[in-house]
C-alpha cells in the first residue's frame, strides 16, 4: 500500500466530516484530487474504504481500521515534529483545538494571540463545537485538546480545570426582570429570546435545557456573536443567556442589566482535555500550560 501523509490526512476529515466534498475542503484538495485519492487508497488496500450515502459517507470497518492507523501516524509525525522543533528552526508546529462558545467570548482571542505572538512556529487550530462534539473529536484522535464544560460525560479523557462559566440572564435597563435578584429558566421561557446563530454550542447547550423544561425558546432573532446578542437585547429586541464574562466586557457600554440564573447547570466549570497530555508533542504542552494559566488568570 502506497498511502502518502497527505491520503491520510483527508481521510481523516473525509471521516469526521461525513463528506468527501467537506473533507477536500478541510484538506486544500480539489474535489476531484480528494476523490481520486480516496479511490486510489481503496485500489491499493483492496478493499472500499467508505461507504457511499445518498447524504454523504461514512467508514467501513476497514476504513474504521485506516482512521485509526492514521491518527497514530499522524500524532506521531506531530509529536515528533514538536519535539524537533525545539532544536531546528523552520519545523511548524500545529494544535487542532476545539472549544465550546463560552470559552471562545471569554478569553480565547486574547489568550491564543499571546501564545502565538510568542512561538511563531506553532499554528492553532480553533473550531467552536459543541461540548459532546469535542469530547468525541478528542477520544477520537481528531483534534489535540479540548475545552468542554465539566457537566460532560468526559469518557476516559484527562483534564485540567480551565475557569468558571457562569452563565446569566441580561436583560434591557427597563425591562421588568432588571429588579429581579434571581431567575430560574422555566420562569422565562414566554418571554421572546435574542440567541445564537444554528451550530453555536452555547446555544445548543441552552436548548437542550428549554427543551428538558418543556417549552422552546421564542428566539426572535439570532446573531453570529455574543457582544451582538448583548447589543439586542439592551434594545429591548428580547432577553438573552450569555456567559457571565461576556455580559460583563458587553454591560456598560451596551447598557443591559446582569440577572442570575437559578438553575445548577448555570453555574459550570471550564476544562481542558487531551487525550493523554504527556503524550501531547511539546509546543502542544506549551499551549496546554499557556491556557492553564491565562484561564486561571481570568476566572
Amino acid at each position: 500500500m502506497r498511502f502518502d501523509l497527505t491520503d491520510l490526512r483527508l481521510f481523516l476529515h473525509v471521516v469526521e466530516a461525513e463528506s468527501i466534498t467537506h473533507g477536500a475542503e478541510r484538506a486544500g484538495l480539489a474535489l476531484a484530487s480528494a476523490s481520486e485519492r480516496i479511490r486510489g487508497m481503496e485500489l491499493d488496500g483492496g478493499v472500499p474504504l467508505l461507504e457511499r450515502l445518498p447524504r454523504g459517507v461514512r467508514p467501513t470497518p476497514a476504513g474504521l481500521a485506516v482512521a485509526h492507523h492514521a491518527r497514530t501516524v499522524l500524532a506521531q509525525l506531530e509529536q515528533m515534529r514538536g519535539e524537533l522543533g525545539q532544536y531546528a528552526r523552520g519545523l511548524r508546529g500545529h494544535v487542532r483545538l476545539l472549544s465550546v462558545t463560552a470559552a471562545v467570548a471569554a478569553f480565547l482571542p486574547e489568550a491564543l494571540s499571546g501564545f502565538l505572538a510568542a512561538h511563531p512556529s506553532v499554528d492553532i487550530d480553533l473550531e467552536e463545537r459543541t461540548s459532546r462534539e469535542t469530547v468525541d473529536a478528542v477520544a477520537g484522535g481528531l483534534a489535540d485538546l479540548g475545552i468542554v464544560a465539566d457537566t460532560t460525560e468526559l469518557a476516559d479523557l484527562e483534564t485540567r480545570p480551565l475557569r468558571p462559566d457562569r452563565l446569566v440572564l441580561v436583560v434591557a435597563e427597563g425591562h421588568p426582570l432588571a429588579a429581579r435578584e434571581a431567575v430560574a429558566l422555566r420562569d422565562v421561557l414566554d418571554e421572546p429570546f435574542v440567541g445564537l446563530s444554528h451550530g453555536r454550542s452555547l446555544q445548543a447547550y441552552l436548548a437542550g435545557h428549554a427543551a428538558r423544561a418543556g417549552r422552546p425558546f421564542k428566539l426572535r432573532v439570532r446573531l453570529g456573536g455574543l457582544d451582538a446578542v448583548c447589543r439586542m437585547a439592551a434594545r429591548g429586541v428580547g432577553i438573552a443567556i450569555v456567559p457571565e464574562a461576556a455580559a460583563f466586557r458587553s454591560g456598560e457600554a451596551a447598557g443591559i442589566r446582569i440577572v442570575p440564573l437559578a438553575d445548577p447547570w448555570a453555574s459550570r466549570r471550564l476544562v481542558l482535555a487531551a487525550r493523554s497530555f504527556s503524550a501531547l508533542p511539546a509546543h502542544a504542552r506549551q499551549l496546554v500550560d499557556h491556557l492553564l494559566a491565562e484561564g486561571g488568570a481570568t476566572g
